[in-house]
């Protein structure tokens, strides 16, 4: 049976490859994407991969050429843009969706976004991004803190422990993220001292912290200013189950 070569493209990384160590193949800052074909719609079309929540994991390892790379390798932000831009190799830039007007949320109004404007984030001038290891203190407890930006891999163990919490009633999104998010407190590295310090965090420092990892991260810019009214706004795009499962399907 013949083998099939399909076209790719070659997409940047918002990180520029700096969070990843030097062997990794991800420490180019590009990443190669194959167009999506029948195969991968089949991926998308599977109620099982669906109930299982892992559809777009599966769709996305299907699509990276990348040889030693998956989409579990990825930072979050990374992962954005790799979704975004599968998105626009599959089906083009164009994206049509329901927006809230943020000024009246009873407005909606359909809106055809063009993906391909989506800008990266800017790194910060003041970070260090090598090797995925980076310093916090607390602004009100004062503790030195070491953390990394969340992978795929990590997301799915979050997702886990998230799913075995649910069943017994308790909600533990912020600490479980937290947990897995910080890798050394005042330079202690052991998992108990990292679970006890970030299930009794202070508020204050929690939100310092989490504001700071968030503005930092390398990202895919998912907003854009749309006029609603003779109005200019800025709106989030929404990743409705539209973004990979168009009408036309």
């Amino acid at each position: 049976m013949s083998e099939h070569k399909f076209p790719t493209e070659v997409i940047d990384l918002p990180s520029q490859g700096k969070v990843y160590l030097k062997e990794s193949p991800l420490s180019s800052g590009k990443l190669e994407l194959k167009y999506m074909t029948t195969r991968e719609e089949d991926i998308l079309m599977s109620e099982n991969l669906i109930k299982k929540g892992i559809v777009i994991d599966k769709l996305l390892d299907s699509l990276i050429v990348t040889k030693g790379v998956k989409q579990e390798d990825l930072i979050l932000g990374d992962k954005n843009a790799v979704l975004v831009a599968s998105r626009i190799l599959a089906y083009g830039p164009e994206y049509t969706v329901e927006v809230l007007n943020p000024n009246d949320l009873d407005e909606k109004i359909e809106h055809t976004f063009d993906l391909s404007k989506c800008p990266f984030k800017k790194l910060s001038k003041d970070v260090d991004y090598s090797g995925n290891e980076f310093e916090f203190t607390t602004p009100v407890g004062k503790n030195n803190l070491k953390f990394k930006l969340l992978t795929g891999a990590d997301e799915t163990l979050i997702e886990k422990d998230l799913k075995q919490s649910s069943k017994f009633g308790v909600s533990s999104d912020i600490t479980t993220r937290l947990r897995y998010t910080v890798i050394e407190v005042d330079g202690d590295s052991k998992p108990a001292t990292i679970s006890e310090f970030t299930q009794n965090l202070l508020a204050r420092d929690s939100v310092a912290l989490r504001n700071y990892i968030r503005n930092m991260s390398p990202d895919i810019d998912l907003t854009s200013e749309i006029e609603i009214g003779g109005e200019a706004v800025n709106v989030s795009i929404p990743l409705t189950v539209e973004f990979f499962w168009p009408q036309s399907l």
